[in-house]
């Protein structure tokens, strides 16, 4: 078994005003030759967004564009038309395709927001571009890891143009399940949202990063209440 592992505070910041972000990988302003992505994960953005502002319009192109609200509300719009509100609780992808423009607002005036802005590179370029968002908050397992990503538009959670899974974990303290990559050659990079986890035997604290890759399983133990998200990608692709 292979394993990175990325504290918190290595992160790269912006501070804008309106937006302070982490990045987790080179992003923007944020160049590090040695971050750059983890197989086929390219992005991890921790925003926090003031309200009444957020990202106008802008394009993207040949991108899988997953948004996980962590508390507060984002208005989107694209130019396919669709006009949004994700709260936490949703989960948002967008295949960017052949080319996208899209906005994600704070629409309210005395709130901040915070999500996660995550993309993964797909398998295949020029594909038409699309939006799905769903409700994942009404259906979560306690102390257990909860699909919310995958490569089938039949299977639980969106899915995106890649052979990638990712999952929830929320366990209470104590709680030790063991994760198993879906798919030969798939690395998973664990990001702790909330608490404090050992996961594959290396302690984690909140908003810290380890990728994890040939390995058939690893264990996930929570040290405390915690929630973490699991993102298996291909490492080559």
């Amino acid at each position: 078994m292979k394993t990175v592992y990325h504290a918190a505070e290595t992160r790269g910041q912006v501070h804008h005003g309106w937006l302070e972000s982490r990045h987790t990988f080179s992003f923007g302003e944020y160049d590090n030759p040695e971050r750059m992505n983890f197989g086929a994960l390219r992005v991890i953005n921790d925003d926090h967004v003031a309200a009444g502002m957020g990202f106008g319009t802008h394009p993207h192109r040949d991108i899988e564009i997953i948004s996980i609200p962590l508390s507060g509300d984002l208005a989107h719009r694209d130019s396919m038309g669709n006009g949004n509100i994700i709260r936490h609780g949703d989960i948002q992808v967008m295949s960017a395709g052949t080319g996208i423009t899209h906005s994600e607002m704070n629409p309210n005036p005395d709130k901040d927001v915070k999500f996660l802005q995550i993309w993964v590179f797909p398998r295949e370029k020029n594909v038409a571009p699309r939006y799905q968002q769903i409700r994942i908050a009404d259906s979560a397992q306690a102390d257990d890891f909860r699909q919310i990503l995958s490569p089938y538009p039949d299977d639980e959670g969106v899915w995106i143009h890649q052979d990638a899974w990712f999952s929830l974990a929320k366990f209470s303290d104590g709680i030790s399940k063991t994760y198993r990559p879906k798919q030969a050659g798939n690395g998973v990079y664990a990001f702790v949202i909330k608490g404090r986890a050992k996961i594959g035997g290396i302690e984690l604290n909140e908003r810290d990063g380890l990728g994890i890759w040939e390995t058939d399983g690893f264990s996930v133990e929570a040290l405390g209440d915690c929630e973490i998200l699991l993102m298996e990608v291909p490492m080559s692709f």
